[in-house]
């Protein structure tokens, strides 16, 4: 992954279908954007934990009773990892989750999820083939690439696209970085919204879209120094 790029452009294919987006929208009140959906919400957390608790309960509530459609559970990291960097509308981050837990990639409370048309029954996720069917062993590589030099030295970049300076403004549109006016801090002012009706309709499209975290920087994060320049103690 291009640690330099969102989620959701990380081809030039695809970063080009975006620029053209947003280029071409023209509305009168919504500022124009980059993606329709947004990198985190409880949707997709909810996606991701879905076999465990308390996350299962609130997912078949969601559903009315019920767990989703089979065939749109999550099942495959492979087929995640595709659609994140292949389709326009699917640009999820990843939990915290996929760097120390395990478990949320095991039924182990057997929770009937159902059966897809054509991939059979929606069990443990389906790993990698490095994971050798191991979701210990899936984690602890994952948090081993985590912890790499090579992330180590371009997770500023990442750091500058969700909590810096380009998560907004001018840089934000040049790094492909932008996303539905209402995912961003202040953008509305609910306190000024009278009409109940209309404030909890705003309220629930905010809930639905996600939400872009507080910016905390204003220019370029540095990088993190190379870990045999850094003084240790005798």
């Amino acid at each position: 992954r291009d640690l330099s790029r969102p989620i959701g452009a990380q081809t030039e294919e695809r970063r080009e279908k975006l620029r053209e987006r947003y280029d071409n929208f023209v509305d009168d009140t919504i500022p124009p954007f980059h993606y329709g959906t947004h990198y985190s919400t409880c949707g997709y957390v909810m996606w991701y934990l879905i076999r465990m608790e308390p996350f299962a309960a609130a997912g078949v509530n969601l559903q009315g009773g019920r767990f989703d459609c089979p065939d749109r559970l999550f099942w495959s990291v492979a087929d995640a990892y595709k659609n994140c960097t292949t389709t326009m509308n699917d640009v999820k981050e990843l939990t915290p989750e996929w760097y120390f837990c395990p478990e949320f990639l095991l039924n182990k409370n057997k929770f009937d999820l159902g059966e897809t048309q054509g991939r059979g029954r929606v069990d443990d996720v389906a790993l990698p083939p490095w994971a050798n069917g191991s979701a210990d062993e899936f984690i602890r590589v994952n948090r081993q690439a985590l912890e790499s030099e090579h992330v180590s030295a371009n997770i500023h970049h990442w750091i500058d696209l969700v909590f810096g300076f380009k998560q907004k403004g001018d840089a934000a549109a040049e790094a492909t970085n932008t996303y539905y006016f209402l995912t961003y801090e202040g953008a509305v002012d609910m306190d000024a919204i009278t009409d109940p009706v209309v404030k909890a309709s705003m309220e629930a499209q905010i809930a639905d879209y996600g939400q872009t975290p507080h910016q905390l920087f204003r220019k370029p994060h540095p990088p993190r120094k190379p870990a045999g320049t850094v003084p240790r103690p005798v």
